[in-house]
């Protein structure tokens, strides 16, 4: 099996989920004791979410790609960012590298399109919902993508207030429900849960409509392009 390089820390809430399922789909596959090579770089989230606020970008893809090429020259040989918002600057972040990089809007746009899927819904930052680099990767496997209309601030906040710092609440709930409830009320037949972090307060047992956790999906992907 080869080895996972993961990016992690936006936020080590998620990237501590990433780190178990790597680890629980490794031996569902393999059995035994087996268990996911990974080599994790979980950085200081506070500069990159400081940098996301300032319209930085190209600073952060820079610092990303620092850690990208340390993990590859550490050993990692297949490399996944753990987060969505920061794919943004993803051919920043793998500019000089000699591993496979897998994009974490692939694998979701593929468990859609399976499913026969064709209008989504899509939550996460802002960034994610109103810059085009993770709808228009979506647009072009296929799929037509709605964004919340309103209340973005209010999901953006849940994010970066609460869900980042492990903080669940039942009407921050209530407030993704809504918003799925609108997104298919206007034709999104299934939401994709575009931040790391919303698998934390969302699933299948709270939507109206069926829910794709993009954290879930990443994990399964690098799991089978380390077992390929």
């Amino acid at each position: 099996m080869k080895t996972i390089g993961l990016i992690g820390g936006m936020s080590w809430e998620s990237s501590a989920h990433y780190y178990q399922r790597l680890n629980q789909l490794t031996a569902e596959r393999l059995g035994g004791l087996h268990s996911a090579p990974v080599i994790l770089h979980s950085v200081d989230f506070a500069p990159i979410a400081a940098m996301q606020s300032a319209g930085e970008w190209d600073k952060a893809g820079a610092e990303l790609n620092g850690v990208a090429r340390g993990l590859a020259a550490a050993g990692a040989q297949v490399l996944g960012l753990a987060t969505n918002t920061m794919h943004v600057v993803a051919e920043t972040v793998t500019a000089r590298l000699d591993i496979p990089f897998l994009h974490i809007a692939d694998p979701t746009a593929h468990a859609l399109l399976t499913d026969g899927f064709d209008t989504v819904g899509l939550l996460g930052t802002r960034f994610t919902m109103e810059m085009g680099f993770y709808k228009d990767r979506l647009t072009a496997a296929g799929l037509n993508v709605l964004v919340p209309e309103v209340d973005r601030t209010n999901l953006n906040g849940i994010i970066y207030d609460e869900l980042c710092r492990g903080i669940i609440r039942d009407e921050s709930r209530a407030t993704y429900v809504t918003a799925i409830e609108r997104l298919a009320a206007h034709g999104a037949q299934a939401v994709i849960l575009g931040c790391t972090e919303i698998g934390m307060l969302i699933d299948d047992s709270v939507s109206p409509i069926p829910t794709y956790d993009t954290t879930e999906l990443h994990a399964q992907a690098l799991v089978e392009a380390a077992l390929a």
